[in-house]
């Protein structure tokens, strides 16, 4: 799944050069109340000042039916 966002601009430092980033190794976002692999996360973050402006896990799917 490719991070798309409307964000133009940081709105930290006003940067409108943003590049796209994610963890790496063993950092996962994992379900809180079902066993799984979890879902590798990526950012959108500012070039100038390294504002993570965004954060999204790439498999979505694995989070259906965890908020209770």
């Amino acid at each position: 799944m490719a991070i798309y966002s409307s964000v133009e601009a940081c709105p930290k430092c006003g940067e409108t050069e943003l590049g796209k980033g994610k963890q790496s190794g063993y950092s996962v976002m994992s379900t809180k109340n079902k066993i799984s692999m979890g879902s590798p996360i990526e950012y959108i973050i500012c070039t100038q000042c390294g504002y993570i402006i965004e954060g999204y896990v790439t498999k979505p799917e694995k989070f259906k039916g965890t908020m209770y």
